[in-house]
């Protein structure tokens, strides 16, 4: 009696009943036809441009993205003594680390210049600018793409834009010419096509 009980309750089971169903032969219709799906639908697998939100007046909406990296670091300004005889703080040089997927990828510095850890680099020169989010925000800017050095990722990048811009703002009188002085500042740079 307890062996037919035992019996019974294998019978019922579904995992049971499915196993004793399965057909490894079944296996060569479904693998051509996944196979088949994957190459109809290469879109859905392949790796995507990132996404770049810049002011319209920057015009760059059909231009593809080569990379987007964050950028944590300052804008060093100099005091100066202008032609009416009073010392402000002038923009000198960016000083900044350029991280992706929380690794240090690469530095931006004066040039404006973005060299990355693989030896690959652009310069680039303003061509327009929008104003930051608040008044201590240094401004959004395209940059054409003016050289080039390496035959990395950013080889075929024509601008860069910095986008997303905190901090960065030093302004008004200062106490001695030649003092220099850092500005804490962060921002994304995209490169594009």
């Amino acid at each position: 009696m307890g062996s037919r009980h035992t019996n019974t309750l294998r019978s019922q089971d579904p995992r049971r009943t499915a196993m004793s169903k399965f057909n490894p032969h079944h296996w060569l219709i479904v693998f051509p036809i996944a196979a088949l799906l994957g190459d109809l639908l290469p879109a859905a697998a392949a790796p995507q441009a990132p996404l770049v939100s810049a002011p319209a007046a920057f015009d760059v909406a059909d231009r593809a993205a080569v990379l987007v990296v964050h950028a944590t670091g300052a804008q060093i300004y100099e005091c100066k003594v202008d032609a009416s005889g009073a010392m402000n703080w002038v923009f000198r040089e960016p000083v900044a680390t350029l991280v992706r997927g929380g690794r240090t990828i690469g530095h931006h510095y004066a040039g404006p210049t973005w060299e990355l850890t693989d030896g690959d680099a652009v310069a680039g020169r303003q061509s327009a600018a929008a104003p930051g989010a608040s008044p201590g925000d240094v401004a959004l800017l395209k940059l054409d793409v003016i050289e080039h050095r390496g035959s990395g990722i950013l080889k075929d990048a024509k601008l860069v834009l910095r986008l997303n811009a905190r901090g960065g703002v030093l302004k008004g009188e200062c106490p001695e010419a030649g003092e220099l002085r850092a500005a804490p500042y962060s921002a994304d740079y995209a490169f594009l096509r």
